[in-house]
């Protein structure tokens, strides 16, 4: 294999070149519903137009005059008032039928819009998994993302790896494997999760991060399992061997507001 990376002529800055082109989009959160708010009633929703501003942005990607890689929806593709109107299988069908016009491959991610709207399992049959475009070397037993020999299908992480260009690698992580979104109450990820984020937050609503000292720790967030990290760290060691340029990607919160106030907070591997 040639170990050097693909370079592309194309747009120039300085002295460099162009080495691939990729597009992102995130939070789309469509809904055929009138315009709302987010959860702190702090920013405007618009959901319908949602759908127009998808259109926008797949036509200005296939107008690209260099071809993109890939695309990377970062999840919340609808909202979850869907699952309250019973309208959550229509209006992912609404903006699949707008990706499908896209002219490059879409990697998906998961976030906790996707979890309101529907089960682990169902996502995992659905267009949202986006996992047979991942990489196919072999890293060992941990390979394919999933928990070890044995876990019930209600256990597994959503998580894989791909490289688009010789000497890049993109990691999706599951930022949600350890929630109580998306999981059976039988499961023990679902028992346990509860339990840290009762232990952290004594809020009645575990939605709200009012006085925590950790704002982490709510029902809207999530983190990861011990097994998906083991499976991280064996993808990087692969990569940092290989010296490979590494993008990690997820779907998470990084401000929680706090009140009037806004804590810069990052997801951490127990929430």
């Amino acid at each position: 294999m040639d170990a050097t990376p693909t370079w592309r002529s194309g747009a120039l800055t300085g002295n460099s070149e162009m080495c691939f082109s990729f597009g992102v989009i995130a939070d789309i959160q469509y809904a055929d519903l009138e315009d709302g708010y987010n959860f702190w009633g702090s920013r405007r929703r618009y959901y319908r137009h949602s759908l127009h501003l998808l259109q926008s942005a797949v036509d200005e990607w296939n107008k690209e005059d260099s071809q993109l890689e890939f695309v990377l929806q970062l999840g919340d593709i609808i909202d979850g008032f869907n699952a309250q109107h019973k309208t959550s299988e229509s209006a992912l069908r609404r903006v699949m039928n707008k990706f499908k016009k896209l002219r490059a491959p879409i990697h998906h991610t998961w976030g906790n819009h996707e979890l309101y709207n529907f089960t682990r399992d169902y996502l995992t049959k659905s267009e949202l998994n986006s996992k047979s475009l991942e990489d196919q070397i072999f890293l060992g037993s941990g390979a394919r993302g999933q928990d070890s020999p044995g876990d019930t299908a209600e256990e597994h992480y959503y998580a894989y790896h791909f490289s688009p260009v010789p000497k890049f690698r993109f990691i999706l992580l599951d930022a949600y494997d350890l929630s109580i979104l998306g999981r059976d109450k039988s499961t023990q990820k679902y028992q346990d999760s509860l339990k840290l984020l009762k232990e952290k937050n004594p809020n009645e609503n575990l939605n709200s991060p009012t006085g925590l000292a950790e704002p982490q720790f709510v029902e809207f967030n999530g983190g990861f399992s011990q097994a998906q990290l083991d499976w991280f760290n064996e993808v990087l060691t692969f990569s940092d061997t290989n010296q490979e340029k590494v993008v990690v990607v997820e779907s998470c919160w990084g401000d929680i507001p706090q009140k009037d106030d806004k804590v810069d907070i990052l997801e951490n591997p127990n929430y």
